[in-house]
C-alpha cells in the first residue's frame, strides 16, 4: 500500500462508509468505474471501501495538507476517464 513516495498502511486509500447504504453505493460507484479504467488499460482501483469503526483524526498539521502545502508533493495526474452517473 502506497500513495506517492509514501509505503506502507497507514497510506492506504480508503472510504470509510457510515452505514451499509453508503457502503453498497461507493462499492457499486468502484466497480463501475473499474469498468471505465479497464477498458482504458489502467490497473485495477486499489482503494478499500469499509465501514467506518474506530476513527481518530490526525494532528492538525496533516489536516488538509495541500491546502495549507500548494506546492505539495503530489504529482499525481489523473487519468482522463469519467464515469457518467
Amino acid at each position: 500500500m502506497r500513495q506517492g513516495n509514501d509505503v506502507g498502511t497507514q497510506y492506504r486509500s480508503v472510504i470509510y462508509c457510515n452505514n451499509e447504504n453508503d457502503l453498497n453505493t461507493a462499492n457499486k460507484s468502484k466497480e463501475c468505474f473499474q469498468e471505465v479504467l479497464s477498458k482504458n488499460n489502467f490497473n485495477l482501483i486499489t482503494t478499500e471501501v469499509k465501514l467506518m469503526k474506530n476513527y481518530f483524526l490526525a494532528e492538525e498539521y496533516h489536516q488538509q495538507y495541500l491546502a495549507k502545502n500548494p506546492n505539495g508533493y503530489c504529482g499525481l495526474g489523473g487519468t482522463g476517464c469519467t464515469l457518467e452517473i
